[in-house]
This record gives structure tokens, C-alpha cells and sequence, in this order.
């Protein structure tokens, strides 16, 4: 017993509040990510602000439309986009991301400090109001397809202040906003928003100087839902078979069992002169990367030039104009430091 509890005033009401503290510890513990501990919880979650609201009906957008998300490691930035009055997805804002951890390429293990790339579903259930780090949600790593071939880790979270453990921190002002975005579209009937993560903005060009890397086959199939989005501007259907991911495919109502399995027959799910597009720039990025198109990007090796992640340049300049303690303390306070700034200062692009 906790000297702080006295023997004598009502040791039976004192047992019961500690216990029912330490309950409501362990039921908030299970909601929280591998980035989160149980020391500062948010009183009330983020509402829709009328500036946000106002910038949503410029673009022709409601609040209560389905939204979407795109995340570029390399770029450090986050997309939310939202269906407006056409029925499309636009684009409604950017967010520099404050820091990401690891290399591009997706996670594999846990411990591998590894961001996720891929394509996850988030539900309501994924949404954290009390994280540690202001606001978060689950990006629900690893999905189907990881399960299947293996891949290890839990609770990997887009989430507020400037540290990243595998996670992607956006600061305390980012995340606020668009927890609110994300949560009025799931409030309003969305049953789940899309995140497409990747680990640059998948142009031939960018494939092209990405062409030695280990991950290339990963991030070519990635490519394909991202060109499909690209091109539509609505949210690709995602399917996984032959240990991939596959899009836009009609396996007859239903999907692949077996993610690891051999793809079933299919027919495609998009019209013909689109399909003949996505194909048209795919023979695009095989040119520019095989060297057959003159003034193509050279080779790089970026993924293994990140000491451990990233951060978007402006904050890299604050970081070095401030120093890691003034930054953390304009994003969330003093409480949580900038992870591994001297490998945030570290730009693997410079010079390039």
C-alpha cells in the first residue's frame, strides 16, 4: 500500500479508487501505440475549426465527405484529401511532417525503427483522443498483406510533437487539425479512410533514380495504385495475391483468400483508355530506369543515406536556427524532445 494512502481514512474506499485508477490505466494502455505511454492525456479530442471549414467550402468540399491520405517519406509531407462537389477526390491540404524514423522502404520487424509503406484502412476504432502525443491514429500495421509474409510490429501511428519510433509525427498543431478532418468524415459515415504510404512521390522520374534499390519491385507495384489515384482521383480498390499488392481488379465478388497465394482470374475494374494510360506510363518508368531515355536521373542511394529518417526541410532549417530544445518547445512544449536531431539535421538529398 502507497504510504500516501493512510491506514485510517477508509482503507476499503481507498483499495477501491486504486483499483479503478489502475483499471482505467490498463483500458487506456490497450489503445495506446508503441509511440504512446500513459503520462499526458489529451482532455478533449480536436473539433473542425470555421477556418477549416471555410477552406472546405472554397474547394467545393463539405465537412462530412469521405477523405483520403497520401504520406511521402522523402518529401516528409502528408496530403488529406477530400470528395468535393464532383464526386473526385481534391486535394485539400499539405502537412510537412516534423519526423519519421528509419529508412525508405516499408517495415518489416518491429525494432527496425521502419515507418510503414503500403496501403492501410483506418477506422473510427483506430482513432486515439488520449495518446501521449496529443492526438494519433492507428495506421493498422501491419495489414493483410504484411501478416501474411510475415512482418512484425504494432501500433504504428500518425500522431503529434517531433519524435518518431516508426511512427510519423506531424506536430501538435498538424495532427489537431487533421484528426479533426479524418474524425468528422468517420463521424459522418465514412466506415473507413484510406492511407496511402510511400516512399517518395511516385513520378518515372523519381522511380528512375530510385533504380538500384533493394525495394524497387515493392515500390513499382505501389506505383501502380498511386498512378491509378493519379489518374482518377478516386480511391483505388486494393486487393493482395501472388504476394503483392494488386488494384482496381475484379476477382468475380471475391477477394483472394490467400495473399500469398497465385493470383486467380480477374478483369479490371477501369475503363479501357485508362488502363491503357497506367500502362503507357509504366513503359514509361521501365525507359527512364533501363537508361533507354536520354537524360535520365543517375542512380542514387537514398534509402541507405537516411541515419535514421527524415524531417521536412523547413523544419531541418528551424532545427538549425533554433536548436532541438526551442523547436520541441514551440511544437508541444518542453516535454517531448526532437528524436535524434543530429540525425534530423542530416539531409541525404543535399547536393544532389
Amino acid at each position: 500500500m502507497p504510504s500516501s494512502l493512510s491506514p485510517a481514512s477508509r482503507p476499503g474506499r481507498g483499495i477501491r479508487a486504486m483499483v479503478s485508477r489502475l483499471s482505467a490505466v490498463l483500458l487506456v494502455g490497450a489503445a495506446l501505440s508503441a509511440c504512446t505511454t500513459l503520462d499526458d492525456l489529451a482532455d478533449a479530442p480536436p473539433t473542425l475549426t470555421n477556418k477549416m471549414v471555410a477552406q472546405m467550402r472554397a474547394k467545393g468540399m463539405k465537412p462530412e465527405s469521405p477523405v483520403l491520405v497520401r504520406i511521402f517519406k522523402q518529401e516528409s509531407e502528408l496530403e488529406i484529401w477530400k470528395v468535393d462537389r464532383g464526386g473526385s477526390y481534391a486535394l485539400l491540404k499539405t502537412y510537412p511532417i516534423c519526423r519519421w524514423s528509419g529508412q525508405l522502404g516499408p517495415k518489416r520487424k518491429s525494432g527496425d525503427r521502419h515507418a510503414p509503406e503500403g496501403f492501410y484502412q483506418v477506422g473510427k476504432g483506430a482513432l486515439n483522443p488520449k495518446s501521449q502525443y496529443y492526438v494519433s491514429f492507428n495506421l493498422g500495421y501491419p495489414n493483410r498483406l504484411e501478416r501474411a509474409l510475415g512482418y512484425t510490429g504494432e501500433a504504428l501511428m500518425v500522431h503529434g510533437a517531433c519524435s518518431s519510433s516508426g511512427c510519423y509525427a506531424m506536430t501538435d498543431q498538424g495532427i489537431g487539425e487533421i484528426y479533426a478532418i479524418v474524425a468528422k468524415a468517420l463521424e459522418s459515415g465514412q466506415p473507413s479512410f484510406q492511407v496511402q504510404a510511400y516512399p517518395f512521390r511516385m513520378t518515372a522520374a523519381n522511380m528512375a533514380a530510385h533504380r538500384g534499390e533493394e525495394d524497387m519491385g515493392f515500390w513499382t507495384d505501389l506505383k501502380t495504385g498511386y498512378d491509378a489515384f493519379q489518374m482518377t482521383k478516386r480511391e483505388p480498390k486494393v486487393s493482395a495475391c501472388g504476394g503483392r499488392y494488386v488494384f482496381n481488379r475484379d476477382f468475380g465478388g471475391a477477394e483472394p483468400a490467400d495473399p500469398l497465394a497465385a493470383c486467380p482470374p480477374s478483369t479490371s475494374t477501369l475503363d479501357g483508355a485508362l488502363t491503357a494510360k497506367l500502362e503507357a506510363e509504366q513503359a514509361k518508368t521501365a525507359a527512364l530506369s533501363s537508361g533507354e531515355i536520354t537524360g535520365s536521373l543517375p542512380t542514387t542511394s537514398a534509402a541507405s543515406a537516411y541515419l535514421d529518417g527524415g524531417m521536412h526541410p523547413s523544419f531541418r532549417a528551424l532545427l538549425r536556427q533554433k536548436g532541438p530544445q526551442k523547436l520541441a518547445a514551440s511544437i508541444s512544449g518542453t516535454k517531448y524532445p526532437i528524436s535524434r536531431p543530429e540525425a534530423a539535421l542530416a539531409d541525404p538529398f543535399a547536393g544532389q
